[in-house]
């Protein structure tokens, strides 16, 4: 705690309030407490559930829907995290789990910060094999540094505070590059190898991936995201301790520093031969005439800059059917040819060269690098479209690449978009329109199928309009939840057995002491049947968090009390909300179950349209149902490229403004993105 990222508690009071429900485990002083909350209220008293020898905190939350719009959890933005955290904390084990699929990662790392840099150097080639690493503490400061050198043309930085990002740099970051550059330039002078030109720190910083962890006990940062770090101290500190290392170093492995100076040295040319390249590609739409513009390109008749758009087309094919469909006035289209250069893996000098990206440069005007002007700029939108496959989406990134790493300011500005083409044309008879996504998709199946469909569900009664779709809804919200439980290995047949015979709920809480197996539906009922047994046997209950008889130690406990292991089943939280719904409607679970049927029985329940009728032996079919009778009439195609499109339909779709969907590119936080970018495109792409 002396040196955490956050101690105050706004963190986990923010959680709760958001939350639908939160419970709180603690486990200090040889027991375990537990309370519940919702929406940030507790629903009882703390209570104590039984003995551990272990410590810490479990957080069980689910974010509220009435505020946020998706409450579905990314498992690659945990995993990144997770494992960075590991990776800054050498010799902690995390364990990852998904329960929504049952997959799951663990992140050990004895190494720490020197794994850290391995694995973001992963496929790149070392000028070094072994990893530079440097450990110190200096007046309560601790500081950890890792870096290697590769033949990348790109740096690849991470700083951190008491394990938080500090992506946009601080004191810290100040004095670790003062210092680097101060050492190298001085090493590289007195050995002799600088003649015409010196590298600047850029230069020199070109291929190296170093990752800085410092242990402040005050940390000083500049905001609320705690991004920079501002303690005016810390830059002379880190400055001295990491120039001291490195001379030592250098001094010591002399070939290593040989390799990384010449690096520098190849990177100050690489500059200069990148500034004469850059001249020679700058150039800006004239009042009067196109000179300089790419011929492929099809510009706009309109100089209200502003309001132009250049849409930066995959395939010539495609760029046929967009000049065709375009808006002439104020659109223009620039067809690219096969996949830019990776402006990750190449030195400026290549990238400018590209003829694709030459074309690109010439076309918007505004320039590239530290010399870009958006005053002079030919468009006000970028529009990147591109096919919906594998092929198109790695040349929006290869394109999203090249203006993050040349045109910083288009993309910082608001300037770079996304088109995004529909994913289905439907027709029907003589009408056609588009949809954009599954999800839209499977909405309007629904929505069809419903227009004119009756529910029988075999007791007099007939369901229709309003109910019915009330019926869907329920239904299609179940379901997602219905299929997390059965990924656990439990189906709704054998866990319907357990319900509460009086409210039909069904159990939340799944139980083991010692090898007895016991299901409750609500936390109290669970508590109070705890509370009784320590009472008549007086034995306090261990508390294990794994179901395989050790301790958080790895060691296996004596078997001289008995082990209590608990598992809330959280989707069927959501279940019981549904079911809930569905007794209003006059169903219980034993509906969603299939009942064996012979040939000659009536089916159970029946979906009529029109003269249609479709049987079927549960509720859970007559979602699939409807939107396969929505189908009918219907003449769905699925688009796989733009290519498939032709102008008319291209306009309809993703040119005309008043019909078209485009995503903006933002970059709020530059570090996530700068690591995005390496992720996507440094490695052998």
């Amino acid at each position: 705690y002396a040196t955490s990222g956050g101690l105050h508690g706004v963190g986990v009071t923010v959680v709760n309030f958001l939350s639908e429900w939160c419970e709180v485990e603690v486990s200090r002083d040889g027991a375990v407490h537990q309370q519940e909350y919702e929406r940030g209220v507790p629903t009882g008293p703390v209570q104590r559930i039984g003995a551990t020898k272990r410590t810490g905190t479990k957080t069980t939350f689910k974010p509220d829907p009435q505020i946020f719009q998706t409450v579905e959890f990314n498992y690659s933005t945990l995993y990144r995290r997770l494992q960075e955290l590991a990776f800054l904390n050498r010799g902690v084990r995390i364990v990852y789990r998904d329960q929504r699929v049952g997959e799951g990662d663990v992140f050990h790392y004895e190494r720490g910060i020197i794994e850290f840099v391995e694995h973001l150097n992963r496929g790149s080639n070392a000028l070094h094999p072994e990893v530079i690493y440097f450990h110190e503490k200096r007046d309560d400061i601790e500081m950890e540094l890792a870096l290697q050198y590769s033949d990348d043309y790109t740096e690849n930085f991470h700083s951190y505070v008491n394990n938080i990002n500090t992506t946009e740099g601080g004191t810290h970051v100040s004095g670790f590059r003062a210092a680097l550059t101060r050492t190298l330039n001085q090493y590289g002078k007195n050995a002799g190898m600088f003649k015409n030109l010196v590298p600047t720190g850029d230069d020199l910083r070109e291929g190296l991936t170093a990752v800085l962890s410092l242990r402040v006990p005050h940390p000083q940062f500049e905001g609320q995201t705690k991004t920079k770090l501002g303690n005016s101290e810390i830059e002379g500190i880190v400055g001295s301790a990491v120039g001291d290392f490195l001379t030592k170093f250098l001094e010591e492995n002399p070939k290593v520093a040989r390799e990384i100076i010449r690096k520098g040295i190849l990177a100050a040319e690489a500059r200069e031969s990148a500034r004469k390249a850059r001249q020679l590609v700058r150039e800006r739409k004239g009042a009067l005439s196109g000179a300089g513009l790419p011929g492929k390109l099809r510009d706009c008749t309109s100089k209200d800059y502003d309001n132009c758009e250049l849409y930066l087309v995959e395939g010539d094919s495609a760029g046929g059917s967009a000049e065709g469909g375009r808006i002439r006035e104020f659109q223009a289209i620039l067809p690219l040819r096969g996949k830019i250069i990776n402006a990750y893996k190449s030195r400026d000098d290549k990238v400018l060269a590209n003829e694709e990206v030459r074309s690109i440069v010439s076309a918007i005007g505004v320039g590239v690098g530290d010399e870009v002007d958006l005053s002079k700029r030919r468009y006000g939108k970028i529009i990147i479209m591109t096919d919906a496959d594998v092929d198109g989406s790695h040349i929006r990134t290869l394109l999203l690449t090249f203006f993050y790493r040349q045109m910083y300011e288009l993309v910082r500005a608001g300037m770079v978009y996304v088109a995004q083409p529909p994913l289905f044309r439907v027709r029907q008879k003589k009408n056609v329109y588009y949809v954009q996504t599954e999800e839209e998709m499977k909405a309007q199946l629904l929505e069809l199928g419903l227009a004119d469909a009756v529910f029988d569900p075999g007791d007099g009664r007939l369901i229709e309009g309003a109910e019915m779709e009330r019926l869907c809804r329920c239904l299609a919200a179940l379901e997602n939840s219905v299929l997390a439980l059965e990924r656990r290995g439990i189906s709704l047949r054998d866990h319907a057995a357990r319900r509460d015979p009086e409210s039909g709920r069904l159990p939340v809480y799944h139980v083991f002491i010692g090898r007895e197996e016991h299901w409750f539906c609500r936390r109290r009922d669970l508590d109070a049947f705890l509370a009784e047994r320590e009472a008549r046997t007086g034995q306090q209950l261990q508390v294990e968090s794994d179901r395989n008889g050790q301790d958080d130690n790895g060691d296996v406990d004596e078997p001289t009390t008995p082990r209590l292991h608990i598992t809330e089943l959280h989707e069927v939280r959501s279940i019981n909300a549904q079911l809930e719904e569905l007794r209003s409607m006059g169903f219980d679970v034993d509906s969603l179950i299939p009942v064996e049927r012979t040939g000659t029985q009536e089916p159970r329940y029946k979906l009529r349209r029109g003269d249609s009728v479709t049987g079927m032996q549960d509720l859970r079919a007559l979602v699939p149902a409807i939107r396969s009778a929505g189908e009918k009439g219907l003449q769905i195609t699925r688009f796989k490229g733009l290519g498939e499109m032709n102008a008319e339909e291209l306009r309809e779709t993703t040119l005309d403004p008043a019909h078209r969907t485009l995503l903006q590119v933002t970059m709020e936080d530059a570090g996530a993105a700068d690591e995005m970018f390496r992720v996507l495109m440094g490695e052998t792409v």
